[in-house]
Formats: C-alpha cells, sequence, structure tokens
C-alpha cells in the first residue's frame, strides 16, 4: 500500500490557493476540471514533495471546489485519504472478511471506499491498470455514502 492523498473540500479557490501556495508554500502539481461533474481537483505538494508529485501522482493534497454552492459543516469538508493497493480485490475480501463494511465495493476493479472505526472516508485505488471485473464484486451495491 502507498499513501496518494488526502482530499479536503474548498469554497474558494482563490482563497486557499492563497493560502496553502502563498502562505504555506505549497506548489500546485495538476489541475483537473471536470464540466460534467462540476467541479474542480486541485492537487498540491510541499516543494519537496512536487517531483514525486508529478512522477507518480504522491503524496499531495488534494483541494475538491465543487462548482455549485454547498457549505460544508461538522467536518464535511474533509473528504478522504488515498491509498494505491496492489491488488484491490484482495484487500477488500481480507478487510470483508475482518468485519470492515466495503461501502463503495471495487466492481470496476479500480477504486473502493471504506470508513475507519471514528468515520474517516478510505479510499483505494488499483495501483496500474483496472483489474477485470471480478465476482462477488461486479454485481455488489454500495452500501453507504463515501
Amino acid at each position: 500500500m502507498r499513501y496518494l492523498h488526502t482530499m479536503v473540500r474548498v469554497e474558494n479557490v482563490d482563497e486557499s490557493m492563497k493560502f496553502y501556495c502563498d502562505l504555506l508554500g505549497m506548489k500546485e502539481t495538476r489541475r483537473i476540471e471536470s464540466e460534467q461533474g462540476r467541479f474542480t481537483l486541485i492537487y498540491l505538494a510541499p516543494p519537496a514533495d512536487v517531483e514525486s508529485a508529478k512522477s507518480v501522482k504522491a503524496p499531495e493534497l488534494e483541494l475538491t471546489y465543487n462548482w455549485d454552492p454547498e457549505s460544508y459543516s461538522g467536518g464535511r469538508n474533509f473528504g478522504h485519504l488515498a491509498y494505491e493497493v496492489d491488488d484491490i480485490y484482495a484487500l477488500c475480501q481480507s478487510l470483508m472478511d475482518a468485519g470492515v463494511t466495503i461501502n463503495r465495493p471495487p466492481r470496476d476493479g479500480r477504486m473502493a471506499f471504506v470508513r475507519s472505526p471514528d468515520g474517516i472516508s478510505i479510499e483505494f485505488l488499483q495501483k496500474g491498470e483496472s483489474l477485470a471485473p471480478a465476482e462477488p464484486w461486479a454485481s455488489m451495491e454500495n452500501t453507504g455514502s463515501w
């Protein structure tokens, strides 16, 4: 398993960029604009991690800006931790066997979400290419929000 990023939601991109980049010295490593999803993802890294972030997309801070106005309270501005894993199906199976609920199963062989005992959302992303769809994952329903 390899740490990838931590996601936080932001309400004002300019204010957030001023804080993280101008005041803390972080650098933007990449940006994704999704017209369909109506969001912007901005990935940042401290100066010492910029080259790594650009080459292997880790370690990073992901700022998520949703284009439609939304107020975040009660910790909703913190999104999730993300880790790259060698075999998403094997990891999810071992977690299920240990009694962990898979909130977003890896139906696509690429992504899954679970929650920690403290309610922190954790994203797992398959290393490299997505695995081929496989049962029981391909037909599993989401069991909750992530």
